[in-house]
């Protein structure tokens, strides 16, 4: 397995599996690269999965069981740039299942991990230069809970 410069490290409670599992359902360009299993060794009974390697669109990740001893929090989050709104949707519905919906486009899924959910549009009309665009699209988004593209152009438009 290579070894990346930077590989996000996540600390699950036993689900680490489970956690990857959903997120290769949910994201197409998404796989497992190794798992590791305790051995005699431990620290969990022989054959318990102790870590999980995955990609999500070229990302590496290692997934951990790590214990009860720390939990995620939104001070970290991943946030998805999603062309349009069928992948707003998609990625949002699959992250979302068991778990919160928050605000702005960000979930905890039943894992606790936050994601951003973010259409590649939101951020040139949160930019705009043009007079009154950026506040009216803050504004817009600002009530929403999932991000809707049709209305974060309605509102750039005034």
């Amino acid at each position: 397995m290579p070894v990346h410069k930077i590989t996000p490290f996540l600390w699950f409670d036993g689900q680490a599996e489970q956690a990857v599992e959903q997120y290769c359902r949910v994201f197409e360009n998404a796989r497992v690269t190794d798992t590791m299993r305790c051995g005699d060794a431990g620290p969990y009974p022989n054959g318990t999965v102790l870590t999980v390697s995955f990609e999500i669109e070229g990302q590496h990740f290692t997934a951990l069981n790590g214990g009860p001893m720390y939990k995620f929090t939104p001070a970290v989050s991943f946030l998805v740039d999603c062309r349009d709104q069928a992948e707003v949707d998609r990625y949002w519905d699959g992250l979302v299942d068991g778990g919160k919906p928050s605000h702005c486009g960000w979930l905890e899924d039943r894992y606790g991990v936050s994601w951003q959910i973010c259409p590649s549009a939101l951020i040139p009309l949160l930019q705009s230069t043009e007079p009154g665009v950026a506040q009216r699209v803050t504004a817009a988004m600002l009530t929403m809970v999932k991000l809707d593209v049709a209305e974060l152009e309605r509102a750039a438009r005034g």
